[in-house]
C-alpha cells in the first residue's frame, strides 16, 4: 500500500523537499516521519513547508552574509611558512592542512576548519601556492603561501 507524503527536507534517491511522492507506508511510517523528513500530504503540511522554507532562507541569507565577512577579512592574505628542507628544494616532509590553518590563524586571528581549505597536492617544494578556502555558500577565497627554507631563514 502506498500513500502521499510531501517531503520536508531532500531525500536522496526520492525527491526535493517540497514535492509530492509516493511511498510505502512503511517506508513513510518508519523511516520519514520519524526523522521529520515527510509530512502527509495536507495543507497544513503545506503550510509548514512554507515557513521552513521561509526559515532556511534566512539562515542562508545570513550564513552567507557571515561568510563574506569572512572573505573580507582574508582578502589579500599572504602567509609564509618555514620548513626543513633535504636538499635546500625538497622539504623534509611536507606542509599540511594543519601547518596552513594554524599559519592563518596566527596571521589573521580566524579559525578556519581543516575541510574548508582546498589544495590540489601536498606541498613538499620550496616556492609559492595558490590554494582556496571554501568559506560555504559559494564564497571562495584563493591566497598565497610562501614556503621558505628554514636553514636559509635563520642564516
Amino acid at each position: 500500500m502506498q500513500i502521499e507524503v510531501m517531503l520536508m527536507d531532500d531525500v536522496k534517491k526520492l525527491g526535493k523537499s517540497g514535492q509530492v511522492v509516493k511511498v510505502a507506508a512503511g517506508y513513510a511510517r518508519n523511516f520519514l516521519f520519524p526523522k521529520g523528513l515527510a509530512a502527509v500530504a495536507t495543507e497544513a503540511a503545506k503550510r509548514r513547508l512554507k515557513k521552513l522554507e521561509a526559515e532556511r532562507a534566512a539562515r542562508a541569507a545570513e550564513e552567507k552574509k557571515a561568510a563574506l565577512e569572512v572573505a573580507k577579512k582574508l582578502d589579500k592574505l599572504e602567509i609564509t611558512v618555514s620548513a626543513n628542507t633535504v636538499d635546500g628544494k625538497r622539504l623534509y616532509g611536507s606542509v599540511g592542512i594543519s601547518d596552513i590553518l594554524a599559519a592563518i590563524e596566527a596571521n589573521r586571528g580566524i579559525k578556519l576548519e581543516r575541510s574548508q581549505i582546498e589544495l590540489e597536492d601536498s606541498l613538499k617544494e620550496i616556492g609559492e601556492y595558490e590554494p582556496t578556502i571554501d568559506l560555504g555558500h559559494g564564497v571562495n577565497v584563493r591566497f598565497k603561501i610562501t614556503i621558505l627554507d628554514e636553514g636559509a631563514a635563520q642564516a
